[in-house]
């Protein structure tokens, strides 16, 4: 007996496209656990995506330099200083393909679909990343605006240059960020969930253990960068799992970025060292604000998911959920 299988766009709203090998009634960072714990097929993920991370920028990267090079040009790939447009792109555009290289590496190494790395629904729920845009969105680039008071050194970008910087960062900067998020607080978290027994347990590893790794590979030796970095990621993973996908974090993360692209450019701001150098004594007490903003935003998704919410586990039957209980009111 075959069983007909409708087509995706056939799917009554919110309702999950999960293939059978997805488990149901798991939350997000448990959709890989099995039987077995699988710890060295683990790492070999974990391998694979940090494999992705360098390759991709390198050869992108050296790609595009070729081009700035024939400008007259020596982007930081080449050991200049010379942050270009072009190698502002080409960094963005190369992180953001860690969406479907963490997708294969999930389908290849455990079988499971590559979409459901969007949300425990296996859709991207871009009604909630509407939602969530607009009732944390402001808090949020106020909370980093005061985080970047610090004055830092000006570069002599010519015009044509900050026009292109504002389009590659407008059109790629969320990319980017929404590859890192599915690269780390996507198959990370979800691979090293796995790896325990207990739910809880591995839901504890997983948010420590991708938050470590992601705040080390940044590569921070300033302890207020480094107290930053940690709390932003372990939110990011906790919010994920509160809210059973990436959407929240990809918008926070996506709007940190891009704010921060977009306001050094017009600052006029040298993107080449401010974006690479972390060493002590760059930081500042600032760095407190957006990360106590960071907090409060976790807290409260939390405290609003606990009876009601989106869906955080899969499976064919789901109470329609909201992010905000009816009794919250509308966001101001």
């Amino acid at each position: 007996m075959t069983m007909a299988i409708r087509p995706s766009w056939l799917l009554t709203p919110g309702e999950p496209r999960n293939g059978p090998s997805v488990p149901a009634a798991v939350q997000y960072h448990r959709v890989l656990a099995g039987d077995k714990r699988r710890i060295g097929r683990g790492i070999f993920a974990i391998i694979l995506l940090a494999a992705g991370l360098v390759i991709f920028p390198t050869v992108i990267g050296r790609a595009a330099a070729l081009v700035d090079v024939q400008m007259g040009k020596t982007p930081p790939i080449l050991g200049g200083t010379d942050y270009t447009p072009l190698s502002h792109a080409s960094s963005m555009i190369s992180l953001g393909l860690l969406i479907p290289w963490s997708m294969l590496i999930q389908r290849w190494l455990y079988g499971v679909p590559g979409a459901s790395l969007h949300s425990v629904t296996s859709r991207f729920r871009f009604d909630l990343l509407g939602k969530s845009l607009l009732v944390f969105g402001p808090a949020w680039l106020v909370a980093n605006a005061l985080g970047a008071l610090p004055p830092a050194d000006e570069f002599p970008w010519s015009q044509t240059d900050l026009i292109a910087m504002f389009i590659a960062t407008m059109l790629f900067t969320p990319l980017q960020s929404a590859g890192e998020e599915y690269g780390v607080r996507g198959l990370v978290f979800r691979v090293v969930g796995s790896w325990t027994r207990n739910p809880g347990t591995g839901l504890v590893a997983g948010v420590l253990v991708s938050s470590v790794l992601f705040t080390a590979m940044h590569g921070a030796t300033d302890p207020y960068i480094i107290v930053w970095y940690f709390v932003l990621w372990t939110g990011l993973a906790i919010i994920t799992w509160r809210t059973g996908g990436l959407e929240l974090a990809v918008m926070l993360h996506a709007v940190l970025n891009t704010f921060t692209f977009v306001l050094a450019v017009t600052l006029r701001v040298d993107l080449g060292s401010a974006t690479q150098d972390r060493s002590a004594g760059v930081g500042s007490p600032y760095l407190l604000v957006p990360t106590l903003t960071v907090i409060a935003i976790t807290a409260i998704v939390w405290w609003c998911t606990r009876t009601s919410g989106p869906a955080q586990t899969a499976g064919r039957v789901q109470a329609p959920r909201h992010i905000f209980p009816p009794s919250a009111g509308r966001p101001a």
